[in-house]
């Protein structure tokens, strides 16, 4: 009997950590106040006269890089003052850590200087990506 309770444990724990990753899965986080240089690969990537580059840190065999790559690029395509650029990490785990990246794909929003401004883990939820970048970005007419 106490190998079925053992089991029926373990399940609900499996499923409350499936739950908790579920929910923060896309999910839009703000900057934390940090002073942290940006690695030189990822500081090659910035345009001056774009006011937020999308820095997609991916790996060789990442599945959902794909997708989010496809989303970023066709978002930027659409969305004026928005670029979108890809790292692939496969080969420089150093730079995943200065960032402190511990998944992929991560997208980090960063403005001409290097500051990030926002960033998001798993593949980004499109209306809540565009409704965080929309601070930052220039408006329609200006």
């Amino acid at each position: 009997m106490a190998g079925v309770w053992a089991l029926l444990g373990a399940i609900a724990v499996v499923a409350v950590v499936a739950v908790v990753l579920r929910h923060r899965e896309g999910r839009v986080r703000t900057a934390r106040e940090a002073d942290v240089e940006l690695p030189q690969p990822v500081r090659d990537l910035l345009d001056p006269g774009t006011p937020v580059t999308l820095v997609q840190i991916s790996t060789t065999f990442c599945a959902p890089c794909r997708h989010t790559r496809v989303l970023l690029a066709d978002l930027a395509g659409r969305t004026e003052g928005l670029r979108h650029v890809e790292l692939d990490v496969t080969n420089r785990p150093e730079v995943a850590a200065r960032l402190g990246v511990l998944r992929t794909p991560t997208t980090l929003a960063l403005d001409p200087g290097g500051a990030e401004l926002l960033r998001v883990g798993g593949v980004p939820k499109r209306d809540a990506l565009l409704a965080a970048l929309r601070a930052y970005l220039p408006r329609p007419n200006e």
